[in-house]
């Protein structure tokens, strides 16, 4: 490339799709069966034999995976569910969904999940369920927390949208301690289907039970339009199924690849003052590599350094702010800058870089050298 050509732009995320993808839609497009096919069922057999969750449902949306999961273990109007502040919306938003009220905790400052004693510090009378986030894909602190859920009688549903590949020191990956546990499949998460999310069923009753709400209530030996309870459109097509399998076929390698891109990034990352990677694996503990967060220095513009990061052709964005101070949850449940001053911290400091699988090292060197020059 001349001096006078302009550099590549370096995108956010970028799913891997090929031949294997094109391959297996095409049968289903050929099949005629769209939705509610055999593809389904293999994706969410495949899926359950990778994590180690026999029972898999799949569904149209991660956020429509955890919709299903809390209702499935019997929110009520009026409860309380704790969960933490620094997560995407949709966390939270389910539990309003059915009445509820999300109870924040804030969060542990290295691993940035829900710190389990500040949990512990808000259960009430009311308290009914934990709804922890593996966020950026690390291990939330499990055993704590089901301590916390037996002590108190609260049902868990792990939030593990971007979890895929992380796995526990005790053994288990993320989402396979016996709870529900929700991924998410959007463009840029570790399996890409477009839209698409995936419940890990506590046992078959509860997938059938998944099954069901996720179809508009019907049950298997129903008519198309018998229903038997409330349900909701949350269907994933087996189109998208398709995608998933593929996907799933090549899972391990593309986690190592996000993980050679995490350690090209933390190698650079950690040469620049002032600036920190994200939290290593520590106690056994492994993360499922979803995007490379940073942490910029107190006090500096990042606004600033996203407008010149842009101007050099690489992409970044503040990910991610705190949900409670969301216009809607400050309106609505009266939440305030300094409620969760850890979450809120992180949040004002997030960065996230370009983060993908087929990432070059000269890419993350770009990326490196660029992000020093904006902070200088």
């Amino acid at each position: 490339m001349s001096d006078t050509q302009t550099p590549i732009r370096l995108g956010m995320a970028k799913p891997v799709i090929g031949e294997r993808e094109e391959e297996l839609v095409r049968e289903v497009l050929r099949s005629g069966v769209l939705s509610l096919g055999p593809m389904l069922d293999r994706f969410e057999r495949e899926f359950g034999e990778w994590l180690g969750a026999p029972h898999c449902s799949a569904v149209s949306s991660g956020t429509a995976g955890l919709h299903l999961a809390v209702r499935a273990c019997g929110i009520k109007p009026g409860d309380e569910v704790l969960t933490s502040p620094l997560s995407f919306v949709a966390s939270s938003n389910v539990i309003v969904y059915e009445g509820a009220t999300p109870v924040f905790a804030d969060i542990d400052r290295e691993t940035l999940n829900i710190d389990p004693q500040e949990a512990a510090a808000v259960v009430s009378d009311r308290t009914a369920g934990l709804l922890p986030v593996h966020i950026f894909g690390y291990p939330a602190a499990m055993n704590d927390l089901e301590a916390l859920a037996r002590d108190h009688d609260l049902w868990i549903v792990e939030d593990a949208c971007e979890a895929i590949g992380g796995a526990h020191a005790d053994g288990p990956r993320i989402g396979a301690r016996g709870h529900f546990a929700v991924f998410g499949f959007y463009p840029n998460k570790q399996i890409a289907t477009g839209e698409g999310g995936m419940v890990a069923c506590p046992d078959a009753e509860a997938k059938a039970l998944i099954d069901s709400e996720r179809n508009q209530g019907r049950a298997p030996n129903m008519g198309w339009l018998d229903h038997e309870r409330l349900g909701f459109n949350y269907r994933l097509t087996d189109v998208a199924a398709a995608l998933g399998v593929a996907q799933l076929e090549r899972l391990d390698e593309m986690l190592a690849q996000r993980a050679r891109a995490a350690a090209w990034y933390d190698e650079r990352i950690t040469a620049i003052d002032g600036v920190s990677p994200p939290c290593p694996d520590r106690d056994g503990d492994r993360r499922g590599w979803f995007v490379y967060v940073v942490q910029l220095p107190a006090g500096a513009d990042r606004d600033g350094v996203i407008a010149r990061l842009d101007a050099e052709g690489i992409a970044s964005k503040p990910y991610m702010p705190v949900i409670h101070l969301q216009p809607y949850y400050r309106e609505r449940f009266g939440y305030a800058p300094g409620d969760f001053p850890i979450a809120e911290d992180i949040a004002e400091r997030s960065l996230a870089l370009p983060f993908y699988p087929q990432i070059e090292e000269a890419d993350v060197e770009r990326v490196a050298v660029s992000l020093a020059r904006s902070l200088a």
